[in-house]
């Protein structure tokens, strides 16, 4: 016998004999890594899901992958068969419409937002003059997309509401505001640039309406925008909810559990989002 067929035997033999020590069992080398829990989430959370996520795999050894885009984008592309575990919308909405196609379980808020104008450092209003800002017919107005992401929706919320404090606002409104992001068709800024502070740079409008959340980190990346608060009259709450795909694993629900927990909370209210 060759020193080769020897070698062939004493592993065949070793393997053999470990079956028989451990009848039944795959001996095993190492522990497998868990699989990554797949969160599709709206654009507005990246920064504070991030630091999240990063802080929870820390912890738990659990990989989060997440896809971002403007809610009502991402639920279509769940309907089609893309495999979330979990959505995070900017909305209620969206999440419950998957849970009333059924596979999806009802959606709970677990943060909320609420809408700044973003304007350029050539505009000049308040908070108290925002409307008369909006309606000057030189001003150009920049919005996201209704129904596909609910920013959009927001905004013509708080389009309805300038109706009952100005007659014929709304029409006004709908009619000069340019829908310039959150659409399958939207202009994308470069990698690592928001849409919102790009837009803005590019001159595409004059004030844009939008998460505060958003607005200030676009202020962050160009400084010499200008962000001012909606007044209280005019304000839209946005409450963001989550939803678990039916049967989903363990780690969806953890990860889920998580993003009410104390720390996380901590996290989303450093970037600007509201308790649930």
């Amino acid at each position: 016998m060759t020193r080769t067929s020897n070698s062939t035997a004493l592993l065949a033999i070793s393997m053999a004999l470990a079956g028989c020590a451990n009848p039944g069992k795959t001996p095993v080398l190492a522990d497998a890594p868990l699989p990554a829990l797949q969160v599709y989430a709206a654009g507005s959370l990246r920064g504070a899901l991030t630091v999240i996520a990063g802080e929870y795999q820390a912890r738990s050894g659990q990989k989060i992958a997440f896809t971002f885009g403007p809610s009502g984008l991402l639920r279509e592309r769940i309907e089609k068969g893309e495999p979330a575990q979990l959505f995070a919308s900017a909305d209620t909405d969206h999440p419950q419409r998957l849970a009333a196609r059924g596979g999806w379980q009802t959606a709970s808020v677990f943060v909320r937002n609420g809408l700044c104008a973003l304007t350029s450092e050539r505009v000049v209003t308040t908070p108290a003059t925002l409307l008369d800002t909006l309606l000057r017919p030189e001003v150009r107005v920049g919005a996201s997309t209704p129904k596909s992401d609910p920013s959009g929706d927001y905004t013509w919320a708080l389009f309805r509401k300038a109706d009952g404090l100005r007659t014929g606002a709304y029409a006004r409104l709908d009619a000069k505001t340019l829908k310039l992001a959150g659409g399958a068709d939207s202009p994308k800024p470069p990698d690592g640039i928001s849409a919102y502070g790009w837009l803005m740079d590019q001159g595409r409008a004059d004030v844009f309406l939008t998460y505060c959340t958003n607005a200030v980190a676009a202020q962050k990346e160009v400084p010499r925008l200008k962000v001012v608060q909606v007044p209280p009259e005019l304000q839209v709450a946005a409450a963001y909810g989550l939803t678990q795909r039916s049967g989903a694993s363990p780690a969806a629900s953890a990860f889920a559990q998580a993003l009410l927990a104390a720390p996380a909370q901590a996290v989303f209210q450093r970037f600007g989002f509201a308790p649930p």
